[in-house]
């Protein structure tokens, strides 16, 4: 037995067991030991992944359950938006903002003619146009909202938030259809205004969506927010703190679901945003850490539900200021922008959206960059996922609430 212990290797040494080392057993034969290697096991999530919301494909390394680290892959949408910018009149180029953020749609298309009528100074946006561009944002930004509360409770296994979320998400896709004949994607807001007055009984058919919702929104949050399971899969779970997610470059709701108190509409105005928090009309929703870690995934969930009812809000101001007058300023069939160069940032439902573009004084743009608030955003997954379960991926990527098509543009 002594020489059997004597030659028997170290357990406590990494490498255990080697191909040279034998053991001699008591039947005077001698054993062999290989070295046994185990490596972490590679899972690919997506690029069909329901999950990922569109297709993206996220590679996520794993230890057992338990996840050692993940890389995100883009580029499976990709469209050459930007460039297409470049060769085509800058009217001509709006609907392709549609395409950006689909769920966005009229927030993407004041971005875009924010940017240009800034190279633009003689122009002059009327009231009403500028009443109109707020409402249908903020309508927009609702219907967005939504389709991330609904997908949300999907992920974490939840479907009836889901249905319930798509009822008001209709209405709102009929109104935009009533004023300009579009659900998805609308080239409403154009460079010098609006395309189209609101029919009549929109306004009030608006006012009557506002007040309806306000009481579903309560269903919202008791329904999902505040259910007991899914504050156990999403309190603690991929917390960004603040200086993170100030690194990182977040904006929107994944900047103040960490607790950072910034908004454009607030902090930069545009259009009646200014007028309308001084008014008390809104206010800005931030994360706290009420269930679990300030910044967590519960956080930026309920930050977004929060800014639907801060919408209503908006919404309900505008339509008591709002006038009769014009919905467009004086601008050619054919526009030709002063040279120059401009860039201007709104408050995307996601995040702050930003168009760069660069103008020679003829009819195509020089250079036409975009900022999308999602491809900044998804950067931070890489460091939130290693040291979490392989069931927590499926929350933290969700919370991004990020839109592939402005991911890759």
């Amino acid at each position: 037995m002594s020489n059997s212990t004597s030659n028997t290797p170290e357990k406590d040494h990494k490498s255990s067991y080697r191909a040279e080392e034998r053991r001699t057993l008591s039947s005077g034969e001698e054993e062999f030991f290989f070295d046994v290697k185990t490596s972490d096991m590679e899972v690919n999530m997506g690029p069909q992944h329901p999950a990922t919301h569109g297709v993206m494909r996220v590679l996520i390394r794993c230890d057992g359950e338990l996840v050692t680290g993940s890389q995100v892959h883009l580029g499976y949408l990709h469209r050459c938006a930007e460039k297409i910018g470049e060769n085509v009149e800058w009217l001509q180029y709006l609907p392709y903002t549609d395409r950006y953020d689909y769920l966005a749609a009229m927030n993407n298309n004041l971005g875009y003619s924010m940017a240009v009528e800034a190279l633009m100074p003689g122009l002059e946006i009327p009231r009403r146009a500028v009443l109109l561009r707020t409402i249908n944002v903020e309508l927009n930004r609702i219907a967005s909202h939504l389709v991330a509360y609904g997908t949300y409770g999907l992920d974490i296994g939840a479907i009836t938030p889901f249905l319930y979320a798509f009822r008001e998400r209709e209405w709102i896709q009929a109104l935009f259809e009533k004023i300009c004949g579009a659900r998805l994607t609308y080239s409403y807001i154009r460079i010098g205004g609006v395309f189209n007055d609101a029919p009549p009984g929109w306004l009030k058919e608006v006012g009557h969506f506002c007040d309806v919702f306000e009481e579903k929104w309560k269903e919202y949050r008791d329904l999902l927010a505040l259910n007991h399971i899914f504050i156990k899969r999403t309190a603690h779970v991929g917390v960004i703190p603040k200086d993170m997610a100030i690194d990182f470059g977040l904006t929107g709701p994944m900047l103040r679901g960490s607790g950072v108190d910034f908004d454009l509409r607030r902090d930069m105005p545009y259009m009646a945003y200014g007028e309308a928090y001084e008014a008390g009309a809104f206010k800005v929703p931030v994360g706290s850490g009420e269930k679990g870690e300030l910044g967590d995934s519960w956080d930026r969930f309920y930050v977004r539900v929060e800014e639907m009812m801060e919408s209503i809000k908006l919404v309900r101001w505008c339509l008591g200021v709002i006038e009769d007058g014009p919905i467009i300023g004086e601008i050619p069939k054919v526009i030709k922008v002063p040279a120059g160069e401009a860039y201007v940032g709104i408050e995307n439902p996601r995040g702050e959206l930003g168009h760069y573009v660069h103008s020679d004084g003829g009819k195509v743009a020089v250079r036409c960059r975009v900022r999308g608030p999602s491809f900044t955003n998804i950067a931070v997954v890489e460091e939130l996922m290693p040291g979490t379960l392989l069931a927590d991926s499926v929350a933290i990527i969700g919370s991004t609430d990020i839109v592939i098509g402005e991911t890759d543009r």
